[in-house]
């Protein structure tokens, strides 16, 4: 965590990764919002990714993501290099594997810190950041009954 000498209360109590998992059932803003509870931020960012019903000026009827038995541990890494990145206090990042249908949870990501720029910026970072560096792998159905591979996240 990046350090900080303000206050003693602003520093966090204990390790600011909360949450971080591979999931193959629905995934909960609730459960991901609840992790990140933290009496020192003052700002709490959270993106919800879902599956849309298109892409490419396609129409998409499904997908289903997959992933590199090593994808939670790339997770948890891309989520130590935000902390010490920026003065995180709770931090939690979930993303789905299986079959997916249009409107469905794919990935759910939240970022605590002291202020709300902080948040934002260190939540961008984290999505960003997996979307790039986790092995996931998402199989789109086109309408048209065409399919895609797509790279990380």
């Amino acid at each position: 965590m990046a350090p900080t000498n303000e206050h003693p209360g602003e520093q966090a109590a204990q390790d600011p990764i909360r949450l971080i998992a591979i999931r193959d059932t629905p995934l909960s803003l609730d459960e991901v919002f609840r992790a990140v509870g933290e009496d020192a931020a003052g700002g709490t960012a959270l993106f919800v990714g879902t599956v849309r019903n298109h892409d490419g000026g396609a129409d998409v009827d499904k997908l289903g993501y997959s992933c590199h038995p090593s994808a939670e541990a790339e997770m948890r890494r891309v989520a130590e290099k935000v902390v010490a990145e920026f003065p995180v206090r709770a931090l939690a990042a979930v993303h789905r594997v299986g079959d997916l249908g249009v409107g469905d949870l794919a990935v759910v990501v939240a970022v605590s810190c002291p202020h709300r720029g902080e948040a934002f910026e260190a939540c961008r970072k984290l999505i960003d950041d997996l979307k790039h560096e986790v092995p996931i792998w998402k199989h789109q159905t086109f309408s048209d009954g065409t399919e895609e591979w797509v790279g990380a996240c």
